[in-house]
């Protein structure tokens, strides 16, 4: 085996399995106490660079070593961190989030110590791979999934609402492969529009062992009941401090390589956490309602993106709570902004409903003109799902076959309020 492991244990039986496993070569042995300081591993070991794989034996210390591994992973994280612990059904949740690789049973057979170990190394070297690609001068990564941010210059244009119908939408026609990110760091209330109540926020994500390994940060993701991924904002405001507009661009990043779809409800106005979303989009969806405040700020929203670079041709201007008798056109909106509306979605009777009770239009499929809107913005995405029809010739051909076999019924006199009348006719 030609990956550098390190084992922190200092039970003798261990160490031979591991011998045995690996063949022993490039097999470093740590004894006694686990140490606070992941460096001291390092430092008290004959290993002159970092190892692939360290195995850490959590025997009747699980917390010391979860500690250990957390410390690792945040210091070293391109190496890989494998717990050795009888108990490893009860410890997965929290070896996972603090970014451990996997857990292996003392008994193990030496061919599945082998196999783990083996897998722990190939991950080491593709975190390597990865970061040298990241570097300035590596290789470009591969193609991304569409971020949509949801942004509007000022609040109370429903901005909530039309991204979680987003998310929820697409989340039918991909689904487990959307998720949902609540930026308004302050006063999110995704949660409150989705009904949910999260474990686990916003801060969550972009700290620790999450922010550098895509299957920690999925286990703080909040699941909705229509297969949607969501991350909340943070519980309260003073919370919404610790997290960086950096922090947000790596967060995108990383979700953007594993899901297929992310919508980002940003809060309104262009913070630097909603321009570090911009940022890092392939969509915006720039969104007004129907009055004079809110089209002059579309307009000078427009012109600062532009100045920035940040708006190109995936944006998507839709205009919310339509409605003429406030004495706009939707052609009066086009000329004060420059641009063309794409969608306009009118005020609906059953929007305040579902935002009470925490359940989007698209997820309950209400009838309503609204919701046959919020299905066209979920198209400007995402495929329509194509609806099964019985087409003319299939029609005719049944009727040929039942008259062949004498079975084609009488045909039955058309309802008055479908024939002609004959006046017409003549």
């Amino acid at each position: 085996m030609s990956a550098a492991l390190y084992l922190a244990t200092a039970s003798a039986d261990l160490h031979a399995r591991f011998q045995l496993a690996t063949g022993g070569r490039d097999l470093t042995l740590f004894q006694g106490a686990l140490p606070s300081d992941p460096a001291e591993l390092v430092a008290r070991s004959a290993i002159t660079s970092l190892p692939d794989v360290v195995a850490i034996d959590a025997h009747q210390r699980s917390q010391e070593a979860l500690n250990l591994a957390g410390l690792i992973e945040r210091h070293y994280p391109q190496v890989s961190v494998v717990l050795v612990s009888d108990i490893g059904s009860e410890l997965s949740l929290d070896a996972m989030r603090v970014g451990i690789r996997d857990i292996l049973h003392p008994a193990a057979e030496l061919s599945e110590v082998q196999a783990v170990v083996e897998r722990a190394a190939q991950a080491a070297q593709l975190r390597r791979a990865l970061a040298a690609s990241e570097a300035p001068g590596g290789a470009s990564g591969p193609a991304r999934s569409r971020v949509i941010s949801v942004v509007s210059p000022k609040g109370g244009v429903g901005k909530t609402t039309v991204s979680t119908n987003l998310a929820v939408g697409l989340a039918r026609t991909a689904p487990g492969a959307t998720v949902l990110v609540d930026l308004d760091i302050q006063f999110g209330d995704v949660a409150s529009a989705l009904n949910l109540e999260p474990e686990y926020f916003l801060p969550d994500t972009v700290t620790d062992s999450a922010a550098r390994d895509t299957m920690v940060l999925k286990t703080f993701l909040t699941q909705h009941k229509t297969g949607l991924y969501v991350i909340c904002g943070p519980e309260t405001p003073a919370a919404a401090d610790s997290v960086t507009a950096e922090q947000v661009s790596r967060l995108l990043q990383m979700l953007a390589s594993e899901f297929e779809y992310v919508v980002v409800d940003t809060a309104p106005g262009l913070s630097e956490h909603t321009l570090a979303a911009m940022d890092e989009s392939t969509d915006l969806v720039l969104l007004t309602s129907m009055d004079v405040p809110g089209v002059r700020g579309l307009r000078k929203e427009l012109d600062t993106l532009t100045e920035l670079n940040l708006l190109n041709d995936s944006g998507h201007i839709v205009l919310n709570f339509a409605d003429t008798r406030g004495g706009l056109t939707v052609a009066d909106i086009e000329a004060t902004i420059g641009t063309k509306v794409h969608l306009t979605i009118p005020r609906s009777k059953a929007a305040p409903l579902s935002v009470n009770q925490g359940v989007p239009l698209l997820q309950s499929d209400v009838k309503d003109p609204m919701t046959r809107q919020l299905q066209q913005l979920v198209g400007r995405f995402a495929p329509t799902p194509a609806v099964r029809t019985r087409s003319l010739p299939t029609i005719r051909a049944r009727s040929l076959i039942a008259k062949e076999r004498g079975t084609e019924p009488a045909p039955r006199r058309a309802k008055s309020r479908w024939r002609l009348p004959r006046r017409a006719v003549a």
